[in-house]
């Protein structure tokens, strides 16, 4: 009796350090896939952070322009403020969708502005003479196909988290250590493709 007692005792203490060497791993796994979500996440940022830094170049050399709408600049200008209140988690990925979507509708109102900016800028061929604003051309391109895709690599490196999160037996320790899904960005209209950047006076608008 005391040797069979001794096997049941040996094969639940095997059991346990099983379950316990997989629930480390599983634990371990999503602690990488979310530091994976929040490094891309500061990526997103920085390249967000690339475009804001090149409006004030923007204003100041379209604003040398004579007669320039001044509407238009105070709307960039203020649509560039209102990205900057947008509060988030320092270091690490919004936890929710609406976190996510205040920051998308910011971000979504600031390229609608530059948008109608540069439209309006296309009026005044004595731009396109400027070195200063042709650079800016080349870096807003570079710089809104890198937004693109970083906001890409995100989704993937939430998706990835969140089938961790979701599928079993990562989902035990999830709900055990509270390891909540992360929001994707949502497509917008028109988001298939980055903006484009013309500054081709001779080129008919778009």
């Amino acid at each position: 009796m005391g040797k069979i007692i001794g096997i049941i005792f040996a094969g639940l203490l095997g059991l346990l350090l099983l379950v316990g060497v997989g629930g480390c791993n599983a634990y371990n796994g999503l602690v990488g896939s979310r530091q994976a979500v929040d490094k891309s996440w500061a990526q997103v940022e920085t390249v967000y952070q690339r475009r804001a830094d090149l409006i004030p170049n923007l204003v100041s050399t379209v604003s040398g322009s004579a007669n320039f709408e001044r509407q238009v600049l105070r709307e960039v200008t203020e649509a560039r403020a209102s990205v900057g209140q947008v509060k988030l988690n320092p270091g690490s990925a919004p936890d929710s969708a609406d976190q996510l979507k205040q920051f998308q509708a910011a971000q979504g109102s600031l390229s609608s502005a530059l948008s109608r900016l540069l439209v309006v800028a296309e009026r005044y061929p004595d731009l396109k003479a400027s070195q200063g604003f042709r650079d800016l051309q080349v870096q807003l391109e570079g710089t809104e196909n890198r937004i693109s895709v970083e906001r890409q690599r995100f989704n993937e490196a939430v998706q990835r988290y969140n089938t961790g999160v979701q599928t079993f037996p990562r989902v035990l320790i999830a709900r055990l250590f509270n390891f909540q899904a992360k929001p994707y960005f949502t497509a917008e209209a028109g988001s298939e493709k980055a903006p484009k950047v013309n500054f081709d006076f001779n080129a008919p608008a778009k």
